[in-house]
């Protein structure tokens, strides 16, 4: 038996999307020894304190949970060092690991990204390319160093988009494919198979900026295609939305249609609504809008929200100073 067979490993990851990579290395075997996840937040109208997805899907296996602020301390890195770990798992755990932390486990450190680098590299892989119009995605496993997503890759996985993708949807689905990539990755060190390093390549490099609340508001200038895009990619958050009369007006579903219906063609102006959605002119091409949400309420398709309810022939863009 390999010196790998009993691997000591460190698992970091702090929301859902580090869960079920952290329940395929339990199931597997690989119960880690320690689970790094970021403090308790305050979330929800009464401001409680919230852990982690991750805190709690290791509170169920009994798995040891640390919650430091920074990894940088002296204390942190001495308690790493005395934990011993072969290996450190690191799912968007959302804290920098310093070089020193890096050089600690015997293995390294292993990140599961989502996307297929050296494309999408940062902070929101999954967002950035069903906005950008991708028609593939995947995850890497990637052999951490001290840039930003800028490590060897050990496995690649990719797997096409759905026409109607949402980051919703492709969130699951790359949380599950990085879980499957990351075992058979652990099953090859664990019996000294030949696991190679692969530099990433210097051509496609791009960055997945942090998504920022106001790129969610929709600007009816813009072509019909682009806008369906972001309202893909900003589903779950941050949603992309409009003025409705005078209410901010959340569009969680929409289609763009290329081939202009009759009717009004200036940017904004509504053509139609009916229970087929509600229709909109753009830049260039037109979108039908089929779920929205009011203020204060739930998503609608567009037949409940028009039931009772008459819609403005035009739809303003008034740009948040």
């Amino acid at each position: 038996m390999s010196d790998r067979a009993q691997l000591r490993i460190v698992f970091a990851g702090t929301p859902e999307f580090a869960v079920p990579p952290l329940l395929a290395l339990v199931s597997a075997g690989f119960l880690p020894v320690a689970a790094l996840t970021q403090p308790d937040r305050r979330a929800g109208r009464g401001l409680k304190l919230q852990a982690s997805p991750v805190k709690q899907a290791a509170e169920v296996f009994g798995i040891a949970i640390y919650q430091p602020d920074s990894l940088k301390t002296a204390e942190f890195q001495q308690w790493l060092s005395e934990t011993q770990p072969d290996l450190l798992i690191v799912v968007a755990y959302g804290l920098i690991l310093p070089q020193a932390v890096l050089d600690i486990p015997r293995f390294g450190c292993w990140n599961i990204h989502a996307s297929l680098l050296p494309r999408w590299r940062g902070a929101a892989p999954i967002q950035r390319a069903i906005e950008a119009g991708d028609r593939e995605s995947g995850v890497c496993i990637m052999l951490m160093d001290a840039g930003l997503d800028t490590g060897a890759v050990l496995a690649r996985e990719s797997i096409l988009l759905a026409s109607d993708e949402t980051s919703d949807s492709l969130h699951d689905k790359l949380a599950e494919l990085g879980a499957e990539s990351l075992l058979q990755c652990l099953q090859k060190l664990q019996s000294a198979q030949s696991l190679a390093a692969t530099p990433q390549s210097t051509e496609g490099i791009t960055y997945a900026h942090k998504l920022n609340k106001a790129e969610a508001q929709i600007n009816w200038q813009d072509s019909a295609i682009p806008l369906e895009q972001r309202i893909r990619a900003f589903n779950p958050w941050p949603v992309c939305w409009c003025d409705v009369a005078g209410e901010r007006t959340r569009i969680w579903l929409a289609s763009a249609e290329t081939r202009a219906k009759p009717g009004a063609n200036v940017a904004g102006a509504v053509i139609s609504a009916d229970d087929s959605g509600i229709l909109v002119a753009c830049g260039s091409g037109q979108l039908r809008i089929t779920q929205i949400q009011r203020p204060g309420g739930n998503a609608q398709s567009a037949r409940e929200y028009l039931q009772g309810r008459s819609f403005p022939a035009r739809l303003t863009y008034n740009p948040l100073s």
